[in-house]
């Protein structure tokens, strides 16, 4: 390997991580604010920050004339499914342990691997099927189905796993050829536009309440946040600018096998501000489970190299990690 090439691979892999920890300041953020204030309210104070962002970061790399692309309609619906996935996710958080809702988030490798054969018509090897495998018993693990200690809002983060798998094979099986920041651009679009109509159509029936954690944080009618949250909030909006930079130039300075990998330190992170700012210490089961997941998400992502290392470039793009949700 050439030093021009190792330097590359170091720098995206370093700015992999550096995304992945941004990221998950966000986490830390929704769940804080998750018992006061409506997730609709959060996804939109965060849009309109990251809008002129996003705006400022279309034109530097492609130019404000590429938002009327011909394939605005394909971006349109993958945004309204990540806007699934990016609220599912965080409506899972008021209910569950930052650790245990991540881990199983982080399935998404193992559920595109499962996904890839009958909607892509692509060959699943044996070594993929073990890894599904694996990445199941994992998850039966941290739900532990049938217990006492099973939590319905942890469907929530594999509904959020599913829909980002699925809106990460429309791209690939488009072959979207879209510079990253204006595919973000309209991602952002239609998760304002959708939280906005959200909030409308539940203060329009006078919903309020539905009895639950998740539920409550969905439905919870608008409040003026105080200072310390109204920030908060907005600086999900330069998280999600800041974060979606950084991980795309790893994926255009590295191999995407390689930096895919270290998507799994999202997963070092989550337990830490779950223990030092809501004093959650993981349960056994948890830490054996997300174990187990990450074993078997890194297994899928080598076992699907050698097909990745034939794709063009821009459905390797689109191929993203999970850290894309935000």
């Amino acid at each position: 390997m050439s030093a021009l090439i190792r330097n590359r691979n170091l720098l995206g892999v370093a700015s992999l991580c550096l995304g992945a920890l941004i990221f998950s300041l966000q986490d830390a953020i929704i769940k804080s604010i998750s018992g006061d204030h409506a997730v609709t309210l959060a996804i939109v104070l965060r849009c309109l920050v990251a809008l002129p962002l996003l705006t400022i970061m279309v034109q530097m790399e492609a130019g404000l004339h590429r938002l009327s692309s011909r394939n605005i309609g394909i971006m349109l619906l993958r945004g309204g499914m990540l806007l699934v996935a990016y609220t599912s996710y965080f409506l899972a958080l008021p209910a569950l342990p930052l650790a245990e809702a991540i881990a199983l988030y982080f399935t998404v490798p193992i559920i595109v691997t499962l996904l890839s054969g009958p909607l892509l018509g692509e060959r699943v090897g044996f070594r993929s099927w073990v890894a599904v495998g694996a990445g199941f018993v994992g998850i039966l693990i941290i739900l532990q189905p049938g217990s006492a200690l099973f939590e319905p809002a942890a469907l929530l983060s594999l509904v959020s796993a599913t829909t980002y798998a699925l809106a990460m094979l429309i791209a690939r099986r488009i072959g979207v050829a879209e510079p990253a920041a204006v595919m973000a651009f309209h991602q952002n679009a239609v998760y304002l536009t959708g939280a906005g109509l959200a909030a409308i159509a539940f203060n329009a029936f006078d919903v309020t309440s539905l009895g639950h954690p998740s539920l409550d944080f969905l439905v919870r009618p608008w409040a003026m946040p105080g200072t310390i949250d109204l920030v908060m909030m907005g600086l999900c909006g330069v998280i999600a600018a800041a974060g979606m930079w950084l991980l795309t130039n790893a994926y255009r300075m590295a191999d995407a096998s390689l930096v895919t990998v270290f998507e799994y330190t999202g997963m070092i992170w989550a337990p830490l501000w779950g223990f030092l700012f809501f004093a959650e210490v993981p349960r056994w089961t948890t830490v054996l489970g997300t174990v187990i997941i990450i074993i078997a998400g890194v297994f899928a992502v080598r076992s699907a190299a050698p097909a990745r290392a034939n794709e063009q470039p821009s459905t390797a793009t689109a191929r993203q990690c999970p850290a894309d949700l935000s």
